[in-house]
């Protein structure tokens, strides 16, 4: 299994329209192949955090779906006045070991 997990934090106090973007999301990466789950962290000491976390089968699938015209559609929602706090975003790649 491969994880990827994205962490963004936002700038310009958009934090409400960008949780909203995700709970409202179009789930079009719910049917990429090798696609598992998706989860969003927003933690309550600091609701301008993200973090993004998603399961694939394996690292081809997701660097297919990232890859894809359904990954750039599925940030359509995305506030456009959105701006990040810069070197506060990252992606990390990880293999699953064990439960």
């Amino acid at each position: 299994m491969f994880i990827a997990v994205s962490r963004f934090t936002v700038a310009n106090n958009t934090h409400d329209a960008v949780a909203e973007a995700f709970l409202q999301r179009p789930r079009l990466a719910d049917d990429s192949e090798g696609f598992i789950r998706m989860e969003v962290w927003n933690p309550e000491s600091d609701p301008k955090q993200f973090m993004l976390i998603t399961w694939w089968k394996n690292a081809e699938s997701f660097h297919s779906w990232h890859h894809s015209h359904n990954y750039r559609q599925s940030h359509q929602g995305i506030p456009k006045n959105l701006k990040l706090i810069p070197n506060t975003t990252r992606i990390e790649y990880y293999s699953f070991l064990c439960d």
